[in-house]
């Protein structure tokens, strides 16, 4: 907890706007920045080369090339955006694919309940199936009306308004669906498997 206060720290005077403490979580404050929390600096990757396959539990496995990926009908939303190291940021924007359109590309068998998200380099995170489902979950290829930087995900990115941010993986290269739920990256390092901001859901122990 310790180490998560240090990083906090590290992106602006804490604080919440007036009238906004509805819309922040416990233990979160509010900075206008987007700060970059990668492993290590960001891939550089091509969107000529980028495929996203949606494999697992689904009647037929899919691969997006860039161009199929972009002929999909995008969405605007403004969403606020909380990070386990404990800054928030309010009314991101957002422009991508709703991901409920995407997985539905493979049809999803019944007992389907989960997916690993899997991103370039070995990256994966889990979340719920329902979540994802979401009208407001993306595979975003812009953030504030701009295409993604490399360090924010380029070319799309997963964003789950309701986990914390880790849970919104960059670099998205596949979606693994599952009838039983399993750690990722972080998870398996002791984060949260479900990691909802509002019920403080940070560590494993929460």
């Amino acid at each position: 907890m310790e180490i998560i206060r240090r990083m906090g720290n590290m992106f602006g005077a804490r604080g919440i706007p007036e009238g906004m403490h509805d819309r922040v979580p416990k233990g979160q404050y509010v900075t206008p920045k987007m700060p970059v929390m990668n492993l290590s600096y960001g891939p550089r990757l091509s969107a000529d080369d980028w495929r996203m396959s949606i494999t697992g539990l689904v009647e037929r496995e899919i691969a997006l090339d860039w161009p199929a990926f972009l002929a999909l009908v995008s969405v605007d939303e403004v969403v606020d955006f909380h990070c386990v190291t404990q800054w928030s940021r309010l009314n991101v924007r957002w422009e991508g694919v709703p991901v409920s359109t995407v997985i539905d590309l493979a049809s999803p068998k019944p007992e389907a309940r989960y997916a690993m998200i899997h991103g370039s380099g070995g990256y994966t995170t889990n979340v719920d199936l329902a979540v994802l489902r979401a009208p407001e979950v993306l595979f975003a290829h812009k953030m504030d009306g701009e295409p993604l930087e490399p360090n924010h995900g380029y070319p799309v990115r997963l964003v789950v308004p309701s986990r914390y941010g880790w849970k919104s993986a960059k670099w998205v290269t596949g979606v693994e669906l599952m009838a039983q739920d399993r750690p990722g990256f972080w998870e398996t390092n002791g984060y949260h498997m479900r990691g909802d901001p509002w019920r403080e859901e940070r560590f494993s122990h929460a």
